[in-house]
């Protein structure tokens, strides 16, 4: 990372301001102010997140906002109603009142003086999710947007449900919501009822996951929010950012196939992370992408962005399995245009243990009709290799080799490759399957193998059975009924090298990554009716025109002193006397302090997730969270607890929550919820 000491422009932090809201209530934000902008004003930029900019992300906004607003944009830093130092109570994600606070927000912030009546809106995660959902309010102010690791459908992209099936990040990010509601604002900004303010989040924020667990099914919870839903009503151009690694790139290809303003799309190696920073490298100059983004839409400089490829992606080269990785080599490739006609699909059939290119298959399969049909029934073991839903690079959380995995799945390899074969976009197996029990599911991989059999998982995809012709309205199965479905796999740019096999390896569980069916299946392939479709282009010459990304830059980093070291890891328990599984993630950021506001901050997170040998009715997931902040005579300390548990019919909630202030308890909260499954 190059740190940038001297900008174009000199600028002034302002710590705090509070923005009016319509409803009387106020948003705290952060302002970082060009100096030129008081006499000549300048188009601004808002980042609007639930994540604290007074402490947990001042970090990541001084390396950002400092940037941007360096090379002459105002930046403002604003916190969600009901997170961080801003009034009111965070209830949900999404929700119409934060989609209409940022309206406000942006209104509010155009009329400034330093601002010239124009506004960008950019974020990671949550803030690249309402900056999708934000510009389809159409803000008059708001003329551009960059969206990055975000989703556009709620239901079938983000960490809830993937496929029809419940996801274990579903828990995870409802911890992570579950610790951020019960922390409480800053006594130097917000005064004397801070307090009030923190015993009101902590009482009426709610558990989270139990909303969540209510709506199993796509349905108006998670369709009014989903942009899917209402492309055209986005009117501004939009600059959308994912990575391989990350759980959202999905998204990338849909906005750059369905929206109609003029649009970007770029894909890197990375996890969730900005790709100045990104894991797994190359990270790239991706603040000066932003300036040339933010230059030609704000500032009607003719840059020639907009003259570059629609879709720019990396693609990623073969390597062995591992679990984290520092770079993944590979090489840019752009289209000019998503869906491109540089893409082919190349279809192949499945026999037993088999891939066979189409036009080969016929003579093959009928040569072994005697195994036209295959059965399948995994182990609870299938899904320990797959690594994280979303990987945010900081642990081990990328899949291993797949091996172990394969032994639980029916497996299908193709011959060696005599020639390299590139991958660029979604693939898809389609099945004809029967299952014996009305609820099954299916987890299909896709996976690199190397000559010495090393397996690295290319891309993978999920489907509830019962979810087979969509997620409105799902049907249990009839036992040993054929049934044709269609599972697409992420999306992906991959080369498999000459030698190589592409395998595909399908299973009946893939825990913890997604929970398990209520009861054990035992589901039937019958192979005269299946195809795996691949997304071919082959090497075109114009990716060598591409003009390469500057390197990684960033302003000065913040000042802090490391008290306690951090510590991330996965680590796997077997205990074989009492046939138990337990994955353990442990995410300890370790205790710091910030040195210009003096506060002292220690964060950890530990998750475990536990089966009992193939007892589907024993998946259990329980996680634990410590909060602490403290400043002077001001000490707070927040615990949470939940546990997530099933039966056959139904999903329990286990959660608690206590506050310490200057050691002492100050505030305990139970929950408990039992809630019926609905086909997941």
């Amino acid at each position: 990372m190059q740190i940038v000491e001297s900008f174009p422009y000199s600028v002034r932090e302002i710590e705090n301001v509070f923005i009016p809201m319509r409803d009387g209530k106020r948003l705290a934000a952060r302002i970082w102010l060009p100096e030129k902008a008081e006499t000549s004003p300048l188009p601004a930029i808002m980042e609007y997140i639930p994540y604290r900019k007074r402490d947990i992300t001042r970090a990541r906004d001084a390396n950002n906002h400092a940037y941007l607003a360096g090379n002459g944009y105002v930046c403002v830093r604003v916190d969600m109603r009901g997170s961080g130092d801003s009034d009111g109570v965070l209830t949900d994600e999404y929700t119409q009142q934060e989609q209409q606070d940022a309206v406000d927000a942006i209104e509010w912030i155009a009329k400034q003086a330093w601002c010239n009546g124009k506004v960008g809106m950019m974020g990671i995660s949550w803030g690249g999710f309402n900056s999708l959902q934000v510009a389809a309010k159409q803000p008059a102010a708001l003329k551009a947007i960059i969206s990055i690791c975000a989703s556009d459908d709620l239901y079938a992209d983000n960490m809830h449900y993937m496929g029809g099936c419940l996801l274990g990040d579903n828990l995870s990010e409802a911890t992570v919501m579950f610790a951020f509601n019960a922390l409480p604002p800053d006594p130097e900004i917000v005064g004397a009822d801070w307090r009030d303010m923190w015993f009101e989040r902590m009482e009426k924020s709610g558990l989270w996951i139990d909303q969540w667990l209510r709506h199993q099914r796509r349905d108006a919870y998670w369709s009014t929010s989903s942009v899917c839903e209402y492309y055209s009503a986005i009117q501004c151009p939009v600059y959308a950012i994912g990575g391989w690694a990350d759980g959202f790139t999905n998204t990338v290809f849909r906005l750059m196939e369905h929206l109609e303003v003029p649009r970007k799309g770029l894909i890197g190696p990375w996890g969730h992370k900005y790709p100045h920073q990104g894991l797994p490298g190359p990270a790239i100059g991706f603040l000066q992408e932003a300036l040339r983004w933010w230059d030609y839409w704000l500032k009607d400089e003719p840059n020639g962005i907009m003259d570059e490829p629609m879709l720019r992606a990396w693609q990623q080269d073969s390597v062995p399995p591992d679990n984290s990785y520092d770079d993944r080599p590979g090489r840019w490739i752009g289209e000019r245009q998503w869906p491109s006609n540089n893409i082919q699909e190349r279809s192949y059939a499945l026999l037993p243990y088999q891939l066979i290119a189409e036009s080969q298959s016929q003579q093959a399969l009928s040569d072994a009709h005697e195994y036209a049909s295959m059965e399948l029934q995994s182990p609870l073991s299938v899904g320990l290799e797959a690594g994280k839903w979303c990987s945010y690079s900081a642990t081990p959380d990328l899949p291993g080799d797949q091996r172990e995995e394969d032994g639980g799945s029916l497996i299908f390899s193709s011959p060696s490759l005599t020639e390299p074969l590139c991958i660029f976009g979604m693939p898809e197996l389609a099945l004809e399957v029967s299952s014996d029990k009305p609820q099954a599911m299916l987890a299909v991989r896709l996976s690199d193998v190397a000559p010495d059999g090393k397996s690295t998982r290319v891309s993978y995809g999920l489907l509830n059975l019962t979810h087979r012709d969509g997620d409105s309205h799902p049907e249990p199965l009839e036992p040993h009924r054929r049934y044709c479905v269609t599972i697409p796999l992420n999306g992906i740019a991959q080369q498999f090298p000459a030698g190589h096999q592409v395998r595909v390896s399908v299973s009946t569980s893939y825990w913890p990554l997604a929970w398990l069916p209520p009861e054990p299946a035992k589901v039937t392939v019958h192979l005269e009716n299946c195809q795996l479709t691949l997304p071919v282009r082959e090497p075109q010459t114009n990716d060598a025109d591409l003009s390469p990304f500057d390197t990684p830059q960033s302003a000065p980093a913040l000042d802090t002193k490391l008290l306690e070291p951090s510590e991330h890891n996965w680590l796997l328990h077997r205990d074989l006397a009492s046939k138990a599984s337990t994955l353990e993630v442990i995410n300890n950021q370790g205790r710091f302090r910030i040195n210009d506001i003096g506060t002292e901050i220690h964060r950890s997170a530990t998750e475990y997730y536990r089966t009992v040998d193939d007892d589907f009715t024993s998946a259990r997931g329980e996680t634990f969270t410590e909060s602490c902040f403290k400043r002077g005579d001001w000490n707070t300390e927040v615990y949470t607890r939940t546990t997530l548990s099933c039966t056959t019919d139904n999903f329990i909630v286990h959660a608690q929550l206590d506050a310490y202030e200057n050691e002492h308890r100050v505030f305990s909260k139970n929950w408990e919820s039992v809630i019926p499954r609905d086909n997941v």
